[in-house]
């Protein structure tokens, strides 16, 4: 059985089930119950392995709380209620039309409400597709459905493994990649024009270490208050905005 927001698949039967019919894309978090019987446990670790899922074992009074109470029987499957996009497919479409589009990546942003503020601005400035990871990031969820308010119908949204790779791999069909920096460019000077990446940060750490090497240039917001930080979909908001100012100037 499901939960009544669709957010999670529970029960032995049902959540054993999806594990084997559904792709690795729709199962954001595999929950296994401490101490359950050996046979079953086991079997929840092979099909997570086919599927490079991580297995987190948990006390059932956490399980208990996930689902309201509902009989989980020691599996809870956190899931996605959303399709999310084939990135190479996209990349592929775009190419064929000779579109130059401008995608927008997030390195693990956690809060969903932040993710759904974000495709509610992305759809406001006609961001091509977003570049989620797969892990230590919030996925499609009824949370950020509600919080995009109908945008997340708009934007389509990728995951992806790796997104150093995915960089390289975007560097290599001629796209450009910007990220956010204490000690960048003024955003005001940013050319957004052709085949563009933004990369925005975790809320907290921001761009991770090894991704920000990738960058061609990084990019910042001035600021004359005494708080210096934004909140990331605020940042993000902002950065799209002069995006859309850059690609599409006042006559």
């Amino acid at each position: 059985m499901t939960s009544n927001d669709k957010d999670f698949v529970f029960g032995r039967h049902a959540g054993l089930d999806f594990l084997k019919t559904q792709s690795a894309d729709r199962i954001n978090k595999v929950f296994l119950q401490h101490g359950v019987q050996e046979d079953f446990a086991n079997q929840v670790y092979a099909l997570a392995k086919k599927k490079r899922l991580v297995v987190q074992t948990a006390p059932k009074n956490k399980l208990d709380r996930l689902v309201a109470g509902g009989n989980h029987q020691g599996l809870v499957l956190a899931v996605s209620s959303f399709e999310y996009a084939d990135l190479d497919q996209l990349l592929d479409e775009f190419d064929q039309v000779g579109k130059e589009p401008f995608l927008l990546m997030l390195d693990s942003i956690e809060d969903p409400h932040n993710l759904g503020s974000i495709l509610r601005s992305a759809d406001a400035t006609g961001v091509d597709a977003i570049i989620i990871p797969k892990r230590h990031a919030s996925g499609l969820t009824s949370v950020v459905a509600k919080t995009s308010t109908g945008a997340i119908d708009y934007v389509p949204v990728a995951r992806v493994n790796n997104l150093v790779q995915t960089t390289k791999n975007l560097k290599k069909r001629g796209y450009w990649i910007f990220g956010t920096d204490m000690k960048g460019t003024d955003y005001r000077q940013w050319n957004a024009n052709g085949k563009t990446v933004l990369v925005i940060g975790n809320e907290g750490k921001g761009i991770a270490p090894l991704l920000k090497k990738q960058m061609d240039q990084t990019l910042t917001l001035p600021m004359v208050g005494h708080v210096q930080s934004l909140n990331a979909s605020v940042a993000t908001g902002i950065l799209l905005y002069q995006m859309l100012n850059s690609r599409n100037p006042l006559k």
